[in-house]
């Protein structure tokens, strides 16, 4: 895998809080990346002046394109990988000079749900209350889009089960010897009062040169001093009745804080029908703005996501600076914190490439050199204070073009509601304003992957019409507020789901070739070779470089099913381009039984008839009425490639779980 993020609580040559430096292998990545870059535009130049068939432009002309904008994305995600950062941090309790523990920001988790089961949310929010963090610090909130009453009794349950739990007991007991010392003080200070109400009254009867009167004044004088006020003007009385009201409002503030014992805490909100609700934006922001939270560092965890112990000590210190000048840790200008995504019920071969590791490795790495890192809704940990200061500024733009949107301001003034990817529109709207944000390289959640593709689908048409959906109304290329790289990053991102035209035509040339004998490429022979193999190896090697110690097999699944879903990036883009109403659709978490071949049946099609043009092929060669045999080998050695490519969506369409397969035989 790749490396993590380095916990140095305990290296002995480690000055400091946090460092960064680039991964290992990046200047051998570098250099094999500018030899990519180079072979891959000769091979380019010579397609376009020598190799294109003029005698079949309405394929050739396509597939040059096809190739163009390919080598353009590749050239975009090499960029990405220029700078791959590692991170070196200590825990916030490790941290030099110390942090003090009174001084831990408040911390609000929200877990978002929607309809899942009751007994997956209370398994993440048990999770979350256990996190090694003061309990008087943090606060759990289940944000029920459902509004079930089951889920609103479990959350109950959990918070008296917390009340109970020794910890808690502890904080519990200190606040009341806390309370009982300051009440002890007041009924001290109520039971003076009247006494020196009464020598006040005695030394005012005195004359003024009376030595009992000069004495007790130099008495009061002291005193005063003493409680720490400068000036004798006002009696004793008074101050003590200034302390007393003191005393009284620390007493308060004590028994709220024994009230605000309560961690887990259940919020729904109520959706008037007609009205848009911003699914799970408007969820959180909903909870933000309700009242009911305030925490400065919002952490945001997916039903199934169960965070570990140590999450919020291992990433808050990103959120700080020491200031030698005065001695203090400072707020710093990283808005959030994102950290990888992983599964605990992936089964054996990971049938629907749900593994990660390459952009929760390289690629985030890369992002977070080049101040882009992406927020990915969830594992991350986000600055109160940047997501609302940017939040209300767009609900601020967008109450300009409709007054009409006046009541919205709480389903919309934090997380972005434009878009169904919230996630990365919000990060790039916080990069936009000038924040910056940090990929921490360590696995500090773990949630449940669809593990049915029906399943799987859904959520990546999902992921892949928001991102479309950004591109079209926030395009990052004229985005005020990004920087160039940060542009790049975004644009690279939507610019990839555009790939599934270019897939149509890549898989398609081989079998029209086997069916009408017209080829798109003029030469097949040496000149062919020698301009493609050397651009194609080194590619390979290059991508090798980047995504150094993740699993071939993991790579291999990354990469076929960046094209088996060809039908999905091109769906995606159609409905968004012809305007089609959009809803933000809650992923599954519990296998859908059955098979899905009926969504796979382009792949399907374009197997088969890959199948029969092989075959018809090889019929012909031994009948001896085969022209051009090498030209017809290759073109199967590239159908035979496409074919390796699909066959990954068709075997998830009808594999099932050891389990489930001997119930159905």
């Amino acid at each position: 895998m790749t490396s993590p993020t380095t916990i140095i609580e305990n290296s002995p040559t480690f000055i400091g809080n946090m460092r960064s430096r680039l991964k290992q292998r990046t200047l051998l990545f570098r250099y094999l990346a500018e030899i990519n870059l180079i072979l891959g535009a000769w091979y380019l130049s010579w397609r376009i002046t020598n190799s294109v068939n003029f005698n079949a432009l309405w394929l050739a002309i396509p597939l040059l394109v096809a190739e163009i904008y390919s080598f353009v994305g590749g050239a975009m995600f090499t960029i990405g990988l220029w700078r791959p950062l590692e991170r070196q941090v200590r825990s916030l309790d490790q941290l030099r000079p110390a942090f003090p523990e009174d001084k831990f920001p408040p911390v609000d988790i929200f877990i978002t749900c929607y309809n899942e089961p009751v007994e997956m949310v209370e398994e993440t929010a048990r999770a979350a209350l256990a996190i090694d963090y003061p309990v008087n610090k943090l606060r759990v909130y289940i944000l029920d889009d459902g509004k079930s009453d089951q889920m609103r009794a479990m959350s109950q349950n959990l918070a008296i089960e917390d009340l109970r739990s020794p910890k808690m007991q502890i904080e519990s007991t200190h606040l009341e010897i806390a309370r009982a010392e300051l009440e002890t003080r007041l009924q001290q200070l109520q039971e003076l009062l009247p006494e020196t109400n009464e020598a006040e009254e005695f030394l005012q009867n005195l004359p003024p040169n009376h030595g009992t009167r000069k004495f007790l004044q130099t008495l009061r004088d002291v005193f005063v001093f003493m409680v720490g006020h400068e000036t004798t003007s006002v009696s004793i009385s008074d101050r003590l009745v200034q302390e007393q009201q003191r005393l009284e409002q620390e007493i308060r503030q004590k028994q709220q804080e024994a009230s605000d014992l309560v961690r887990c805490r259940y919020i729904a909100r109520t959706k008037t029908p007609g009205k848009p609700h911003h699914a799970k934006a408007g969820n959180i922001n909903h909870a933000i703005f309700s009242g009911e939270t305030n925490g400065d560092f919002i952490l945001t965890l997916d039903a199934d996501h169960i965070p570990k112990p140590q999450f919020l000590k291992r990433v808050l210190p990103y959120f700080f600076s020491y200031n030698q000048w005065t001695g203090k840790y400072e707020s710093n200008r990283i808005a959030f914190v994102q950290t990888p995504q992983d599964f605990y019920n992936l089964p054996p071969g990971d049938p629907y490439g749900h593994s990660a590791h390459l952009f929760y490795g390289p690629i985030q790495q890369g992002k977070d050199g080049l101040n882009s890192a992406f927020y990915t809704g969830t594992n991350a940990i986000l600055r109160r204070e940047a997501l609302l200061n940017v939040g209300l500024q767009y609900f601020s733009d967008s109450l300009e073009k409709d007054a009409s949107r006046i009541d919205e301001f709480n389903l919309i003034g934090g997380m972005s509601s434009s878009s169904i990817t919230e996630d990365m529109n919000t990060a790039m709207r916080l990069h936009g304003a000038g924040w910056q944000s940090v990929y921490h390289n360590e696995l500090l959640a773990e949630g449940l992957a669809p593990d049915d593709l029906g399943s799987t689908l859904k959520q990546r048409l999902r992921w892949a019409q928001g991102t479309i959906q950004v591109l079209v109304q926030e395009n990052p290329l004229i985005k005020s507020g990004l920087s160039f790289w940060q542009r790049l990053q975004y644009f690279q991102t939507m610019y990839s789901y555009f790939s599934g035209f270019a897939t149509v035509i890549f898989i398609s040339c081989p079998i029209i070739f086997f069916f009408t004998g017209i080829i798109p490429v003029k030469a097949f022979g040496n000149d062919f070779a020698i301009h493609f193999f050397p651009a194609f190896i080194i590619n390979r090697l290059t991508f090798l470089a980047a995504t150094w110690g993740i699993p071939a097999g993991e790579l291999w699944r990354s990469e076929q099913y960046a094209i088996a879903l060809f039908p999905l990036f091109i769906q995606s883009i159609w409905s968004v381009f012809s305007r089609t109403p959009l809803n933000f659709q809650v992923t599954p978490k519990q296998r859908q039984s059955g098979n899905y071949l009926n969504l796979v049946v382009p792949q399907l099609a374009i197997v088969i008839l890959s199948i029969v043009g092989m075959a018809w092929s090889l019929i012909r060669f031994l009948m001896g009425t085969l022209p051009d045999p090498w030209v017809y080998l290759l073109n199967s050695g590239w159908a035979i490639y496409n074919i390796s490519l699909l066959s990954v969506v068709i075997r998830a369409a009808v594999w099932q779980p050891k389990e489930e397969a001997k119930l159905n035989v």
